[in-house]
């Protein structure tokens, strides 16, 4: 009589290889969680480049150095808007100070339009290693504006270039700096702005929004 020889599968245990159903509901988990990540980084990123100055991004500081230099530094305005009827500019081209005091400039914005409307601004520098030691002590950046049909409203932006900008290697021989603001409409106020239209029948009024009582 012949003796059956145990197949190689039989002898190592190993299981048959998992059904598509399977594989798919795992490359399904993989793909979403990497999504969610990528989403959950976004402001990260933006708070990562605020502490850090990394890629031209202003800093944020708390209080001004307690140390001022003799050594002047010129700061010049750059004003952009993208997809926004407002306009948009600096009410000074440039201004000198001391490394290490306080600067105050003003930018004046105007909603061109006859809706009300919201904005954000967004804002680097150059050179872009100039980004660790200019820092902001008040600023419009990075925060909802919203002006009426024709409305201005001048915003000011408190800064100061930390003293140790005039040590760096990279920066010690840098004379101007230029600070940009580019204001964009901002996108989760598009639909509100709009308002949302429900079909009659249903029981329930159209949605609107109220006029923005200003800033």
């Amino acid at each position: 009589m012949l003796e059956t020889v145990p197949s190689k599968t039989e002898k190592s245990g190993t299981r048959p290889p998992r059904s598509n159903a399977s594989l798919a509901l795992i490359c399904l988990l993989v793909t979403s969680g990497m999504l969610g990540a990528a989403f959950a980084s976004v402001p990260l990123y933006k708070r990562f480049c605020q502490l850090t100055g990394f890629g031209g991004t202003v800093r944020q500081a708390e209080a001004a150095p307690t140390i001022v230099l003799e050594k002047p530094i010129t700061i010049r305005f750059d004003t952009n808007v993208r997809d926004l009827p407002w306009s948009f500019e600096a009410e000074q081209v440039s201004q000198t100070l001391k490394i290490g005091s306080t600067g105050l400039a003003f930018f004046k914005v105007t909603n061109t339009s006859d809706q009300t409307l919201t904005g954000r601004a967004t804002y680097n520098v150059m050179p872009a290693s100039a980004g660790t030691y200019f820092q902001k002590l008040e600023c419009f950046c990075f925060t909802d504006q919203t002006l009426k049909p024709g409305q201005t409203l001048d915003f000011p932006v408190v800064y100061f270039v930390d003293p140790k900008f005039a040590t760096d290697e990279e920066t010690r021989g840098t004379q101007e700096i230029t600070l940009s603001y580019t204001f964009f409409q901002d996108v989760n106020s598009v639909g509100k702005q709009a308002g949302l239209q429900v079909a009659p029948g249903n029981g329930t009024k159209a949605l609107g929004v109220k006029p923005s009582a200003g800033l």
